[in-house]
């Protein structure tokens, strides 16, 4: 009786169309503020605030906070089925298409530091094909070395113990704003783009946080990470 509860309260949280659409907006795996769930949905952002509120009660959303903003994405995979299922024997929900960003650089977009550690569309594709490869695991903000991957590093010429002796935290996942998915931070973070720099596949442009992708930098990723 207990499981037809669950079912039932999850159905009617899905059922609603203006949560559909913004929870079909966040299909894609990306975290996204609440204007933008607003503005996707059609309604207004008090309305969203309430229907967001719910979601994440019923753990079918997630909130993060990065700074002073809150992005909210799928609490987990299996919601992401759910949806995708039901998208099945339905047509999928109205969702406003997002203006197009204009006030940001591609170059800034694409890579960039934050802070101490890489950002933009390269570090959140190196995350990604690093996890792939087996070099690390990723949930949520948790992000672990394995043994393959902690050999992979120290070739790379990352001295792993020391590292892991820090005060900071070893690794961690670090919501990067522009493509609203995780890059790597934490010392692992800052010491691969440290490698990155000394090694010049990657150049910082003069007075801003940009960072150039050099052609031994391009060719180094591909064979080293499968960027």
């Amino acid at each position: 009786m207990e499981s037809a509860t669950h079912i039932a309260r999850a159905a009617a949280l899905l059922g609603d169309p203006a949560r559909a659409a913004m929870l079909w907006l966040l299909i894609d795996g990306r975290a996204r503020p609440a204007g933008e769930l607003a503005f996707a949905a059609n309604i207004s952002a008090q309305s969203a605030s309430g229907h967001l509120s719910k979601l994440v009660e019923a753990e079918l959303l997630q909130v993060e906070t990065q700074g002073r903003h809150r992005y909210y994405r799928l609490a987990s995979h299996a919601v992401a089925h759910a949806l995708e299922s039901l998208a099945s024997l339905a047509p999928r929900p109205a969702v406003r298409p997002l203006p197009a960003s204009k006030g940001t650089p591609e170059s800034m977009r694409y890579a960039r530091t934050c802070y101490d550690h890489l950002a933009g569309e390269l570090a959140v594709n190196l995350l990604a094909q690093a996890e792939k490869k087996g070099l690390v695991t990723c949930k949520d903000k948790e992000i672990a070395l394995t043994a393959k991957g902690e050999k992979a590093f120290r070739q790379f010429g990352m001295d792993i113990d020391a590292l892991r002796g820090s005060k900071r935290q070893f690794a961690c996942g670090c919501l990067d704003w522009s493509e609203r998915r995780f890059h790597l931070g934490g010392a692992l973070g800052a010491a691969l783009l440290t490698q990155l720099l000394e090694r010049r596949w990657l150049l910082k442009v003069q007075k801003t946080r940009v960072l150039q992708l050099t052609p031994q930098g391009r060719q180094g990723l591909k064979e080293t990470f499968g960027v």
